[in-house]
């Protein structure tokens, strides 16, 4: 079930779809495997499986076609994914801010709404991957929906 925006496009939609998803996720990835503080999350290099489902996990999030959770695992997949990680503040703040250059090199729509609504999900999921990856963290939330995400606060300017 997606978020109810009656008249406005999805994440997905304004992002330009899949195709641009994916860009997304390879400009992210291939930023990630030249960052010495995220690279060791991926030793060898960030695999084509893991950027296929990563993209997928973002094409849901967003609006998009729910692959993720008809048959990649769903949030029960992506928290196993995470856990014993132990993501650290820093790297948290790496992931996220490096995420935001790659929707510069994948030619995002860079509208204030569409970038304020995309950093809104990176600042919320970050936070809680690094809260699931701590060692020994006893107080997850094991079974949820693929979250999806919506334009928030401010839908998009239609001038």
């Amino acid at each position: 079930m997606g978020v109810d925006e009656p008249g406005l496009p999805t994440l997905f939609e304004w992002a330009g779809g899949s195709d641009a998803l994916r860009r997304l996720i390879d400009a992210f990835y291939d930023r990630v495997e030249a960052d010495g503080l995220l690279s060791g999350f991926f030793p060898g290099g960030v695999s084509e499986h893991h950027r296929d489902h990563v993209a997928a996990w973002w094409a849901e999030v967003l609006g998009g076609p729910t692959r993720y959770a008809d048959e990649l695992g769903g949030y029960e997949s992506m928290l196993d994914h995470h856990r014993g990680l132990d993501i650290s503040p820093e790297q948290r703040h790496r992931f996220a801010s490096t995420m935001s250059l790659a929707a510069d090199d994948a030619r995002l729509p860079d509208d204030p709404e569409f970038r304020a609504a995309i950093i809104g999900y990176l600042e919320w999921g970050t936070r809680i991957a690094m809260h699931n990856s701590r060692p020994g963290a006893d107080d997850l939330t094991e079974h949820a929906p693929v979250p999806r995400w919506g334009w928030g606060v401010a839908p998009p300017w239609q001038g």
